[in-house]
């Protein structure tokens, strides 16, 4: 509650110019009501004539409610500007943000990182077994793309896919009991880290730039339909030098697909920092005759407004285009790496620090008024609950029985028995 005093006060001394140093709710509400004499001329003058209240008895307690109309309820804001490749004109330098928007934004990127905390501690307990890496960090690149493109939209990424499998409506619970090889899980417990799929979501992808090709095949069926959809293709800095991703990248420009290739370049690959794995490091030029953008991945605002660029200029007509988005992974590549035998703790520290896409945008909504302290913090127990909750079930549900390990492996039928080709022939598969 001090901290919240000395926000709004701190704030109500620039707006005013006098020094409001307010101790208490009833301190802080004399100077509000000053300054609204000061501001509206038939403003009542109440507070200049009774500067001291009435002491609330003791044990009583002063409530302060406050409706949406005491927010902001838009705001615009600077971001910074994107270097360019083969572009005269880039994304905007200003950004646009209700106060709606701003708060299904810090629940997004809030609910990822308690997600990706959760599923820390349960490999920690061995619950989770196998590979997983986590997205801690880099929570602004997914919760950015979302806002920009359609649910109609496809997306496909590698395997650090838990934030998009969330922001493409797989629930924590899903994801929490995949992750654990539950039946619940979004993949009937049978895919695990890296095989989590969802309507216009290919998943996670195991092999390193494997999804790229995929991506490309994916915004030909756009092109072919012609459907105005767009495929989101993301891969990581570790996969941009895969010989698969310029195949790709050749293939888009000749036939001009409508297909984002994403870089999320979180600095490190597997244990390598970017330096001493790319001879260039500037991942929005590699597509060389394709244009693209460099973006500041741990600001949302960023990401959505250079996500809507790409997004308009492939369904313009134009192409494919390269997106890299600088961003930063807290935890190390996967959940076997400890992540600060090639980094130190302080590089990592200081990231948290001074960038943390969270904070970031928490800064803005308190900064404008566009949300309460308060009002966040409900935000953030509710999402504890409710990962909590998920995880609950995660521990519990029962691990799909052997007898269904085929299920599920075709869309429709099975495709014509050749004998001696299908090793699962005496086991049947339901869809």
């Amino acid at each position: 509650m001090k901290a919240m005093l000395a926000i709004i006060s701190n704030a109500l001394c620039r707006i005013t110019g006098k020094n409001v140093g307010a101790q208490t709710v009833s301190e802080l509400l004399i100077d509000l009501s000053e300054y609204i004499s000061l501001t509206s001329p038939a403003a009542p003058t109440l507070a200049q004539t009774q500067r001291q209240p009435p002491k609330p008895p003791p044990g009583a307690r002063v409530v302060v409610s406050r409706s949406f109309t005491d927010f902001t309820p838009q705001a615009t804001f600077d971001i910074k500007q994107c270097d360019l490749h083969r572009l005269e004109e880039g994304p905007p330098l200003k950004a646009e943000l209700t106060r709606e928007q701003g708060l299904q934004y810090y629940r997004t990127m809030q609910t990822v990182r308690r997600m990706e905390l959760k599923a820390d501690q349960l490999y920690k307990q061995k619950i989770i077994r196998g590979f997983c890496h986590l997205y801690d960090g880099q929570e602004a690149c997914a919760a950015g793309i979302e806002a920009a493109i359609n649910r109609s939209d496809h997306l496909i990424t590698a395997y650090r896919a838990h934030g998009y499998t969330y922001t493409r409506g797989v629930t924590i619970k899903e994801i929490l009991a995949e992750l654990t090889g539950r039946k619940g899980g979004v993949a009937k417990g049978k895919g695990g880290s890296m095989h989590m799929y969802a309507p216009y979501f290919y998943g996670g992808n195991g092999i390193v730039g494997a999804q790229v090709p995929l991506g490309a095949g994916i915004a030909l069926a756009c092109r072919y339909q012609g459907n105005n959809q767009v495929c989101v293709t993301l891969y990581g800095d570790g996969a941009a030098n895969q010989g698969q991703l310029f195949e790709s990248f050749n293939m888009a420009a000749l036939w001009k697909l409508p297909c984002i290739f994403i870089c999320e370049n979180n600095r490190y690959g597997m244990g390598t920092s970017v330096e001493r794995a790319s001879a260039s490091t500037d991942y929005y030029k590699r597509g060389d005759f394709i244009p693209g953008l460099r973006v500041d991945g741990m600001d949302v605002l960023c990401v959505r407004e250079a996500a809507k660029f790409a997004a308009d200029y492939c369904r313009s007509g134009k192409g494919p285009i390269v997106m890299e988005l600088q961003t930063y992974r807290y935890h190390g590549h996967s959940m076997s790496d400890p992540g600060v035998s090639y980094r130190t703790r302080e590089e990592i520290q200081e990231v948290r620090s001074k960038n943390d896409p969270i904070t970031v945008l928490k800064e803005r909504l308190l900064s404008n008024n566009m949300a309460s302290a308060e009002e966040l913090k409900d935000i953030d127990v509710a999402i504890r609950k409710e990962v909590e909750d998920a995880a609950q079930f995660a521990t519990s549900d029962p691990e799909p029985p052997l007898e269904q390990l085929c299920n599920h492996i075709f869309c429709n039928n099975p495709p014509v028995e050749v004998r001696g080709t299908n090793p699962w022939s005496k086991l049947q598969s339901v869809s």
